[in-house]
């Protein structure tokens, strides 16, 4: 679906508000930019996004990616039903409190199935973490 900036604009909005409200909201997640083929989002990660010994929890990136990835589809397939099939995640460094990166790339796209690549930095551009999502469409609007 092509859309000027201005509906992209919306429809960023409204991903964020009706968000806000789910689990995405609860983490903290914000759009910083939608485009055709990629998804950038942020999170400011503080104490409770940590695990005992001070780094963000495992279970907070693989959802940032989840997140991020989701996104992207949402805007690729607005009014589609889609789910997470599989989610590949690779911690590769330790990430810290702070602002966190997480952008989200298409790779390939299907009639039913698609394929997105992701990964996370810190705000100096240190990459902590990376994945890959493949996505069932179940429904279309």
């Amino acid at each position: 679906m092509d859309m000027s900036e201005a509906e992209r604009e919306a429809y960023i909005a409204k991903i964020a508000q009706a968000a806000e409200e789910t689990f995405w909201g609860y983490l903290g997640c914000q759009v910083e930019s939608l485009t055709p083929k990629q998804a950038i989002i942020s999170l400011e990660a503080t104490t409770h996004h940590m695990n005992l010994i001070g780094m963000v929890h495992g279970g907070v990136l693989s959802s940032l990616l989840d997140n991020a990835m989701g996104v992207l589809i949402a805007s690729l397939l607005p009014g589609a039903k889609t789910v997470t099939t599989n989610l590949n995640v690779h911690y590769v460094a330790p990430m810290y409190a702070g602002k966190l990166i997480v952008t989200a790339d298409l790779l390939h796209q299907s009639r039913k199935m698609l394929t997105v690549y992701g990964s996370i930095t810190d705000s100096e551009g240190q990459l902590g973490s990376i994945g890959t999502g493949t996505f069932r469409i179940i429904s279309g609007d």
